[in-house]
């Protein structure tokens, strides 16, 4: 978690990953990045699991998500 300003940011590498396949949950101040590709057949080849604590002062209500067009996962929060 890096803290700019008044904003926390979580930044997640998830290019090998479609917008699909990606899952992003808050709760109790974590927030858990979940991403898992299946094959044509049925099998899951790839998956990815982060999760961190955000600050306490952390807003919950402010928690937005971007995906890159590069792959980049930007997860921001406001502070309170």
């Amino acid at each position: 978690v890096r803290a700019q300003g008044d904003t926390y940011q979580i930044v997640a590498d998830v290019s090998q990953f479609e917008p699909p396949d990606i899952v992003v949950t808050t709760s109790n101040h974590h927030v858990t990045i979940r991403a898992e590709k299946v094959a044509e057949d049925g099998t899951v080849c790839d998956t990815f699991a982060h999760q961190c604590q955000l600050p306490e002062d952390m807003d919950p209500l402010s928690v937005s998500c971007t995906l890159t067009e590069a792959g980049t996962l930007l997860i921001t929060a406001h502070r309170r």
